[in-house]
């Protein structure tokens, strides 16, 4: 294990001792991130209620500057210069290098476009975007404390049909998601506002990791 993911590891279950059953599978999550940021690809996330607000969170961690400051390469920041002196220098100056990251909460006027559209569209608008915006080798981030959530689980649905990993945030029960996720990450809690006191502390984890990899 390479000394800077052992070190955030050992952290989160420094300060989140019942998180140590999770380490695991957290590292195996965060190897499937890697590699899909390796390969110039992205990150979907769906979840509800406090789930949806973290993947919200997690887009915030990842697109801009979390703990390391990310600025742009100098050779992208002379293109900035050239395609406009002016502008270019305060963007080259103060844009951040970002992880793409799309929170498919986000997009209220397609999602009520297809809840008014479609017949239960309400259950099928994460899977609507898994299907528009996802390829082979991205990621999809599903957050369910039950693991039971129909939405997610038609999104999970669509993202396996096109080939696009999966990765569970869930509760101690696990549910259908943590069936058929390629890692489900498990928190040893079954109240939902635990389970969620416990997920954040493991997204940031990964949200370190990915951010020491790629711009530390």
């Amino acid at each position: 294990m390479e000394e800077r993911v052992e070190k955030y590891l050992n952290l989160l279950v420094n300060r989140y001792p019942t998180l140590e059953e999770c380490k695991e599978d957290v590292l195996k999550a965060y190897e499937i991130l890697e590699e899909c940021y390796k390969n110039g690809n992205k990150l979907l996330i769906a979840g509800n209620g406090g789930s949806c607000a973290d993947s919200q969170h997690i887009v915030g961690e990842l697109m801009k500057g979390f703990k390391h400051p990310r600025k742009c390469s100098k050779e992208f920041a002379e293109k900035l210069i050239k395609a406009d002196a002016v502008r270019g220098a305060e963007l080259a100056e103060r844009l951040q290098g970002g992880l793409p990251a799309i929170a498919l909460t986000e997009h209220q006027a397609l999602n009520t476009a297809y809840i008014n559209d479609v017949a239960n569209g309400g259950l099928l608008t994460y899977a609507q975007q898994v299907y528009g915006y996802g390829k082979a080798g991205d990621v999809l981030l599903g957050i369910s404390t039950s693991g039971n959530s129909k939405n997610v689980m038609n999104a999970v649905t669509v993202a396996k049909a096109l080939g696009i990993k999966v990765i569970g945030l869930t509760g101690a029960k696990g549910g259908e998601l943590a069936s058929s996720a390629d890692v489900a990450i498990k928190v040893p809690e079954t109240e939902t506002y635990m389970i969620q006191e416990l997920h954040l502390p493991v997204y940031h984890c990964l949200c370190l990791m990915l951010e020491e990899k790629f711009f530390g």
